[in-house]
């Protein structure tokens, strides 16, 4: 996913293909927004800001960190997909043969949910930086900062399902409560982005 263009993603995207998919895309909407945050950011350096400027470095730094995790997680995302596609493919003709395809798709369906879950951890991340910055960032740019609370609402969001999806083909009970804990920590960043959102909403809207 790093390097491709953004038209050969969507490409790839479209294609009736398992990966990549909705959890890439869940990645990719964090990556935005942790961009957005960078940039926000780094408009936010002139003598203005200066009693601000340790919060903000802070923020930026912390936002490529998050803006490069993301691109690999949309990577990791999509061999894991192709993973789960690959069990679910492993023949089934005999009783031993059906025994081991359904283990392997529950080993697989779970590795799958790890890249949505650090996903929905980076988005909770990036909005914890967007209301860092609502208060002492360049106003002029603090629109930027609603569409980054946006992406990175979608990206929980998305990762919610991603990691949801998988659990019907986990039979061990430890794991299935394992991903419906994290699965669950996506409603607290739809709150906390929309609050984020509404927030830069007032701000330019006075």
């Amino acid at each position: 996913m790093q390097h491709q263009t953004v038209t050969a993603y969507l490409d790839g995207l479209a294609e009736r293909s398992p990966a990549p998919g909705g959890g890439t895309a869940a990645a990719l909407h964090a990556a935005q927004g942790a961009a957005l945050v960078a940039m926000v950011g780094r408009y936010s350096d002139s003598p203005k800001y200066a009693p601000h400027a340790e919060v903000i470095a802070a923020a930026v730094t912390a936002a490529d960190r998050l803006r490069r995790e993301a691109l690999e997680l949309a990577d990791q995302d999509a061999a894991a997909f192709s993973a789960v596609a690959a069990a679910y493919a492993a023949p089934r003709a005999t009783e031993a043969e059906r025994d081991a395809r359904r283990a392997a798709i529950g080993v697989a369906l779970a590795a799958a949910a790890a890249p949505p879950a650090a996903v929905l951890a980076a988005a909770r991340e990036i909005v914890s930086l967007i209301e860092t910055l609502i208060p002492v960032a360049n106003r002029n740019l603090i629109a930027d900062l609603a569409a980054a609370a946006e992406a990175a609402r979608a990206a929980a969001a998305t990762a919610r399902v991603n990691i949801e999806v998988n659990l019907a083909g986990i039979s061990d009970p430890a794991v299935r409560a394992r991903l419906r804990a994290q699965a669950g920590a996506a409603a607290g960043v739809l709150t906390a982005a929309d609050a984020a959102s509404a927030a830069v909403l007032r701000e330019i809207t006075r």
